[in-house]
């Protein structure tokens, strides 16, 4: 099996060496015509991901550079933020993401996150996420066990987060829902503490679609690094392709708050 991520999503253009903000080269003034310096962005590719190119394809339109990682290697290429696609890890067997949530890369990955590395879980990633214990809570069967797939509207209600700076507080954007276990569920405790800590990124503007507890679309970990959202802005970053270019700000933020370091 090859990779999923590969092409031009995965290289810098031609003739113009990318190096990584980690480093030596974080805070160094690169003068004009020299190499330029931006993030480097892994997007993980499990079997059964299907959204791995369109992650990578949004990391390449933001500015970023968009790095492979597969499923079943050790280490995370020195990336300076990390991304993990929807799709239907593993067939979604046993729990949506309770088998990835035990792959090799994510050995390196939780660790990773809980040291401050950003990263972004769409989806079936977000449902990685809560299985890794990086967020709290679940994400269940859709009420009425329907699959959805339609055009949401989400209001941002965390700026404070890499993935989310670019945006307005309680800014609303038009993302893509798509999935049928995609109801964020965490017991009333759970759900106070997410609301109090401001943890609560993104709500759905006009009633929940899918049954998610006080119609939230995304969370963050309480140190802000690590976002979960169900609506995929990856399908939102170009109106040729989706219904806009809203869910570009995702992406965007996040290069541009590691750049910026």
């Amino acid at each position: 099996m090859t990779n999923a991520v590969s092409g031009a999503a995965a290289r810098g253009a031609p003739g113009e060496p990318v190096a990584c903000v980690r480093g030596k080269l974080a805070r160094t003034h690169v003068p004009a015509g020299g190499t330029p310096v931006t993030a480097r962005v892994g997007v993980v590719t499990f079997p059964g991901s299907l959204d791995d190119r369109d992650a990578a394809r949004a990391v390449t339109a933001a500015g970023g550079r968009a790095v492979p990682l597969w499923h079943c290697d050790r280490g995370l290429r020195g990336v300076d933020a990390v991304i993990l696609p929807g799709g239907f890890s593993y067939g979604d067997y046993l729990r949506c993401g309770a088998i990835a949530r035990f792959a090799p890369v994510m050995a390196d990955l939780v660790p990773a996150a809980r040291s401050g590395l950003p990263v972004l879980g769409i989806c079936n990633g977000f449902q990685i996420l809560c299985e890794a214990h990086l967020l709290p809570g679940a994400l269940v069967h859709n009420a009425g066990l329907r699959f959805i797939d339609r055009e949401v509207r989400v209001r941002v209600e965390h700026t404070g987060t890499p993935w989310t700076g670019g945006y307005q507080q309680d800014q609303r954007i038009t993302v893509v829902l798509k999935s049928g276990q995609g109801a964020y569920l965490a017991d009333a405790a759970t759900l106070d503490r997410l609301e109090a800590g401001g943890q609560v990124v993104a709500r759905y503007c006009d009633g929940s679609p899918n049954g998610a507890a006080r119609g939230i679309a995304a969370v963050a970990s309480a140190e802000g690094n690590v976002v979960g959202i169900m609506p995929h802005p990856e399908h939102a970053i170009d109106p040729l392709t989706g219904p806009g270019s809203d869910g570009l700000g995702f992406f965007s933020s996040v290069v541009r708050a590691l750049v910026s370091r």
